[in-house]
């Protein structure tokens, strides 16, 4: 009998090649939690601060069929306390009430100016055409291009213009906590974050300029007047359905400081608000903004199956050490999640927000290669 249960207690015990593979996950899991929390110092935030003098800035905001935007935008716009300020509004060929609605809410506040936009050029995106047009109107030393689904602290221009000043830098950038509540919203809109924090070596980000350390979010762009027309503006990624990064990368071309931000504080948005619209948006942008190069979508397929869902099946199906590993990513997507303004238990998520990045980057990949259009607000794209 003592033979028995001794045959047994071998029996279920786990292999040692088994222990080894979890010790190395385990290890991975730690460096990349202790990486991540390293990596943040790099990225800072926006603070009070008191300025020498001020600086003429302009607001430059586009909006095509935002008439549920308009009003919430133009109440949080209003509450900006800047002193030398103004706030240029373009309707890009609204289908709905924009343009009214726009024009009823500014029309006591004289720092607003609104525009109706030109046709679009041929062989340009819509909102780079638009952005574009805004910048040629602006008077301002300083330009805040913002998109409609933003909504802003009262300070927020004095604090950009610090932290601009503190760091001598002619571009500043910074993705905003989000506040999307469809379901595929909370699983992917979060994940730019994470993505940032993990992929992208901040201190060569914010300290360097080499182009392929670049990040940016397209809704908060603070860029020096002087700078952006040194770059060419906006005519330089005509094209470019991720105009922020290639901006960004043509400012460090040109010797120009740029740095990404921590700006959740201060800036919010809610991206999307159904399903459907989540997914168009982030089709028409993951694989554009990967270059479209099939080597880096493969490896980062390769890097999510493996980090964030090899481990969780494991844990599913053999349970031990694996929950250990589990518990320590999803440690890292929380101190992510808490740092930019999302709920924690979006972090219990995490291999859900994996599979669906994994499905929108097949998605954005079959547009590309079978020579279709992405679709975004009633235009097409190549």
């Amino acid at each position: 009998m003592g033979a028995t249960r001794e045959a047994n207690r071998e029996y279920v015990q786990v292999p040692e090649g088994g222990r080894v593979v979890v010790t190395i996950f385990l290890i991975l899991a730690g460096v990349l939690f202790l990486w991540t929390i390293f990596n943040s110092m790099f990225m800072p935030g926006l603070k009070s601060n008191t300025l020498r003098r001020t600086t003429p800035v302009s607001i430059l905001i586009p909006l095509r069929n935002e008439e549920f935007n308009a009003g919430p935008l133009i109440e949080s716009l209003k509450k900006i306390n800047y002193p030398d300020l103004e706030i240029l509004l373009l309707d890009d060929h609204s289908e709905d009430r924009t343009f009214t609605l726009l024009s009823e809410a500014t029309a006591d506040d004289p720092r607003f100016r609104l525009f109706k936009g030109e046709p679009l050029k041929k062989g340009w995106t819509g909102k780079v055409f638009a952005c574009h047009q805004l910048s040629r109107l602006a008077r301002g030393e300083y330009m805040f291009f913002l998109d409609a689904d933003v909504r802003v602290s009262p300070d927020i221009v004095t604090k950009l213009l610090a932290l601009a000043g503190q760091k001598q830098a002619s571009f500043v950038s910074g993705f905003p906590s989000f506040t999307d509540r469809s379901m595929l919203g909370r699983l992917l809109v979060p994940m730019q974050h994470f993505v940032i924090h993990m992929h992208l070596p901040l201190f060569m980000a914010n300290k360097t300029e080499i182009p392929m350390f670049t990040a940016a979010f397209g809704g908060c762009l603070f860029i020096e007047r002087e700078a952006y027309e040194e770059i060419g503006g906006h005519t330089e990624v005509f094209d470019s359905l991720v105009e922020d990064v290639h901006l960004a990368k043509k400012m460090k071309e040109n010797k120009k400081r740029t740095i990404l931000a921590n700006v959740t504080s201060d800036v919010s948005c809610r991206m999307y608000e159904r399903n459907a619209d989540v997914w168009k948006g982030f089709q028409k942008n993951i694989f554009p903004g990967l270059g479209r190069s099939l080597l880096l979508a493969l490896l980062l397929v390769l890097l999510y199956t493996g980090l964030f869902l090899f481990p969780f099946a494991a844990a599913l199906i053999t349970g031990g050490g694996w929950w250990g590993v589990c518990l320590l990513l999803v440690a890292v997507k929380m101190f992510v999640d808490v740092r930019t303004g999302h709920p924690w238990w979006i972090s219990l998520l995490l291999p859900v927000s994996a599979i669906s990045v994994i499905l929108v980057l097949f998605s954005s990949i079959k547009v590309d290669r079978q020579k279709k259009q992405y679709e975004w607000k009633g235009r097409t794209y190549s």
